[in-house]
């Protein structure tokens, strides 16, 4: 890439990953553009997280992350990167996480340390990336959204705020 600047989407379009052009306003490209969101603020979690399993398991993450965009950003293609596999891994990183964590006994008010509170930040753009998810499926007839992308998402949510307690309790006991 010689520029940061292609000039393709000066007009109110972007390209997807088949090369069709689509509005930016899109359901397809909201969603999408959500889950980058997601991304950053994992990012952005990460970078204020002491905990170094949570670290860990963030970058598992951002990478689940990178396979839902592509799904999304693809068209309607056939070939889908999200897969059953992916809901149970994560499945399992939440129990193998939870197990960890005492008995919840009343709700939380975000912001117990910064890491914890950026990862209730990507549990809320999860779950809002969920509903736009959820939209363009009903949307489009070819949307090409999978059972298993939608529950990937929903689990995600899930973990961040699994992550979020443990990242506060981690910090709380140092």
């Amino acid at each position: 890439m010689s520029k940061v600047y292609t000039k393709t989407g000066d007009k109110g379009t972007t390209g997807l990953l088949t090369g069709e052009r689509v509005r930016k306003t899109s359901a397809r490209v909201e969603a999408y553009g959500t889950v980058d969101e997601i991304n950053s603020a994992l990012g952005l979690a990460r970078a204020n997280c002491s905990n170094q399993e949570v670290k860990e398991a963030i970058v598992k993450l951002q990478k689940l992350l990178m396979l839902i965009m592509a799904d999304l950003a693809s068209g309607g293609n056939k070939e889908h990167y999200v897969t059953n596999d992916h809901v149970i891994t994560l499945e399992q990183m939440i129990d193998e996480f939870d197990a960890k964590l005492p008995p919840l006994k009343n709700f939380i008010i975000p912001g117990d340390t910064p890491g914890a509170a950026a990862l209730d930040l990507a549990r809320t753009v999860t779950r809002r990336a969920e509903r736009q998810t959820l939209r363009f499926k009903e949307a489009e007839t070819d949307a090409g959204v999978t059972e298993a992308l939608l529950i990937s998402l929903n689990r995600l949510s899930d973990f961040c705020f699994v992550l979020s307690r443990f990242e506060a309790e981690s910090t709380a006991n140092l």
